[in-house]
């Protein structure tokens, strides 16, 4: 069977630069979806006055395990893959707007927050579900459920890789101060 990319049979394993040429493509594919994901999702949420960073924040926030209690800043920033520094930007918007709200949680050092919606943050969510569906529905059009599971699987294995070297690039910066 023809390769998807190049149109030619899959080199085989062993070919480094055919490996190269193919690692090379996706990642630009990447890039490319990521890019245009960002541009079409604006448009999609933008008539509520949200952007697609507040999406994702109000999205993580919206789940069953977060509902209640919230989440701590920090495991906010691991769920998103953020840093503290563009998380807390989207967070002062957010809280601005009245959409979130941060609590300290009493502890050892009363440092640890938790952010949560608000009531109003709640319902902008739900406003938002319709636009945001049809979004999904468009943008996965052509799309099986099926094939929609496999690019979920095949997304997580490369999330999990590229975790492994963010996590071994945090160890080299610790020992290199």
């Amino acid at each position: 069977m023809d390769h998807p990319l190049t149109g030619k049979p899959p080199p085989a394993d062993g070919d480094e630069a055919a490996r190269f040429d193919v690692a090379n493509r996706l990642f630009l594919r990447l890039y490319q979806a990521s890019n245009l994901m960002h541009r079409t999702g604006t448009r999609a949420v933008s008539g509520f006055g949200a952007t697609t960073q507040q999406w994702a924040v109000m999205g993580a926030l919206s789940r069953p395990a977060a509902r209640q209690n919230g989440m701590t800043v920090k495991g906010l920033m691991a769920f998103l893959m953020v840093s503290r520094q563009n998380l807390t930007a989207v967070l002062d918007r957010l809280e601005t707007g009245g959409l979130v709200e941060r609590t300290r949680t009493a502890g050892a050092d009363g440092r640890l927050r938790h952010v949560r919606l608000t009531l109003a943050g709640e319902q902008l969510w739900a406003a938002m579900h319709g636009d945001i569906g049809t979004y999904y529905r468009t943008a996965l059009h052509g799309f099986s459920t099926g094939e929609c599971l496999d690019l979920f699987r095949l997304l997580d294995r490369l999330r999990d890789s590229l975790g492994r070297i963010a996590g071994a690039e945090q160890k080299d910066d610790t020992v290199s101060r």
